[in-house]
């Protein structure tokens, strides 16, 4: 990720502050639920893409798993940017300490 992708995040999350209906309750908190329900939608895009429901069949194609995965990583960053002013520089370092743990120099 680069400048661009956190600008990009940034704009989503401004616009959605500013068409938010305050009176739901805690938009972190709803935003950080939104992620659950893109999960939600990525087992779906599976679950059609091996058709593993009899009932479905193939209703999806790996495509659209890939679409829905990207939907939920860009979720889980406009949530992480709700939640802290300094979303960037705590990905980078939460990144950059997973990667120490596993791949140490």
């Amino acid at each position: 990720m680069d400048a661009t992708t956190w600008s990009q995040v940034e704009r989503l999350r401004s616009w959605l502050d500013e068409h938010a209906d305050q009176t739901t309750g805690d938009v972190k908190l709803l935003r950080v639920l939104k992620i659950g329900e893109e999960f939600g939608e990525v087992a779906e895009a599976v679950h059609g893409a091996m058709a593993a429901n009899p009932r479905k069949g193939a209703s999806h194609t790996w495509d659209d798993v890939h679409k829905e995965l990207a939907d939920v990583a860009v979720t889980t960053l406009i949530a992480l940017a709700s939640c802290t002013p300094d979303a960037e520089k705590l990905f980078n370092d939460r990144l950059q300490h997973l990667v120490d743990r596993v791949l140490p120099e």
